[in-house]
């Protein structure tokens, strides 16, 4: 179990870095890129799910892409809260959290979870 937690935090933090390298609106050093992983975890275990619950209605009006910009002001906290994690503006921050989702979820995809396996 913790080797597949290790793994998955990797794969993000590969992630990230690949998201700062294509986009030029999203810059930061390797230490950053750990740092940052780490403490977009936590926020989006414990910030995260209060945002989805109070602005479910803009969510429910928007069929979810709402989400997209809750997931872009978790990487803006993240950018002004981490030295060395710098994204030039919210709309940066909206499209660093769109492709940094499909990196991460395609990183994700080869990852065997055996959390969720029932025997």
């Amino acid at each position: 179990m913790i080797q597949g937690w290790v793994l998955r935090w990797a794969i993000n933090i590969l992630a990230i870095v690949l998201t700062a390298e294509l986009l030029p609106g999203f810059q930061l050093t390797l230490w950053a890129a750990i740092v940052g992983s780490l403490f977009l975890g936590v926020i989006n275990a414990f910030i995260r799910p209060l945002l989805l619950l109070v602005t479910l209605p803009f969510n429910i009006l928007t069929l979810g892409l709402f989400t997209l910009v809750i997931n872009g002001f978790m990487l803006w906290i993240t950018a002004v809260t981490i030295r060395g994690f710098e994204i030039d503006g919210f709309g940066w921050a909206v499209l660093s959290a769109l492709v940094l989702s499909l990196i991460s979820a395609a990183g994700s995809y080869f990852v065997e979870d055996r959390m969720f396996r029932f025997k």
